[in-house]
């Protein structure tokens, strides 16, 4: 059986006989999930007209929320719908924060539980990609995350040893690296899923390898905890990133991923999308030849 996890990261930096039958199969697979359960294809054209896009975003998250309560063991990959819808959210949100005179037409259409988490997900969007410098497509490295329930178990250990929230740990590992799925180092030498400075590993990770999650999100938490959890949350995430927009950005994830455990869940199934010089580029999911 070819898991959805091992789909979606296909392509891009490998090329190889036995990744083309991987591409191949994902394809049919997504086809046939596509026509028997009505889940968007990779790349289902999406609305452009404010009613019907809201209504598009409002479907799919409630589509989403179903698929997610049907997966279960969460320890394993994610089913095919959990994964297309996931990347059609995703992709919605993408398209809103990139036109600003759309998305206030079809935020105003939304629900209002709805419209305070996309309003959240667009603003912390629009912040990180404002610090976000692009990366050249030879320097890219994708990998697999850690399976999800053991991410949740990594989150709920560092809470209860160094008083760190989980969701604010989650929020991290999710703007990092979108939960360990980017492998890149980043421009300023920063490693690993929770993007630490080697020396800032040396003094804060525990003895641990800073590639490994489990390891990462326990230095990450000990690190906060250092640096002000639970006295002063904003002041330590400072620390961690000196940005005031990054800071914003990790609460916004936080509280909506902290008010609703699905939205975990769904994030995780987020794809990485990075900025190149040429424009930005998906380099994980369905689709990817």
């Amino acid at each position: 059986m070819v898991t959805a996890n091992r789909i979606r990261l296909t392509g891009l930096l490998t090329r190889s006989p036995r990744i083309a039958r991987a591409s191949l199969l994902a394809a049919a697979l997504i086809f046939a999930v596509g026509a028997a359960a009505a889940v968007p294809p990779p790349d289902a054209p999406i609305p452009r007209e404010p009613t019907a896009l809201a209504r598009a975003l409002e479907t799919t998250t409630s589509d989403l929320t179903k698929a997610i309560g049907h997966w279960r063991p969460k320890s394993s990959d994610a089913p095919m719908d959990v994964v297309l819808l996931g990347l059609y959210e995703q992709r919605i949100y993408r398209l809103l924060e990139r036109d600003s005179r759309l998305s206030r037409a079809t935020l105003s259409r939304l629900p209002n539980d709805l419209r305070r988490v996309a309003t959240d997900f667009l603003t912390a969007h629009r912040e990180l990609y404002r610090l976000t410098p692009p990366i050249r497509v030879s320097a890219i490295r994708v990998g697999f995350p850690r399976p999800a329930a053991e991410l949740l178990d990594d989150y709920r250990e560092a809470q209860r040893r160094f008083g760190v929230p989980w969701n604010v740990l989650a929020a991290v590992n999710f703007v990092e690296t979108k939960f360990g799925k980017l492998r890149s180092s980043s421009a300023a030498g920063a490693q690993g899923p929770m993007q630490f400075m080697p020396a800032t590993w040396r003094r804060y990770g525990l003895g641990g390898n800073v590639h490994d999650a489990h390891d990462a999100i326990l230095g990450a938490a000990n690190y906060l905890q250092e640096s002000g959890v639970p006295r002063d949350l904003r002041r330590a995430l400072h620390h961690y990133n000196p940005s005031s927009s990054y800071v914003d950005a990790v609460l916004r994830y936080a509280r909506r991923i902290g008010a609703d455990r699905t939205r975990f869940f769904g994030l995780y199934n987020w794809q990485v999308f990075v900025k190149t010089p040429s424009g930005d580029r998906r380099v994980t999911g369905p689709g990817i030849p």
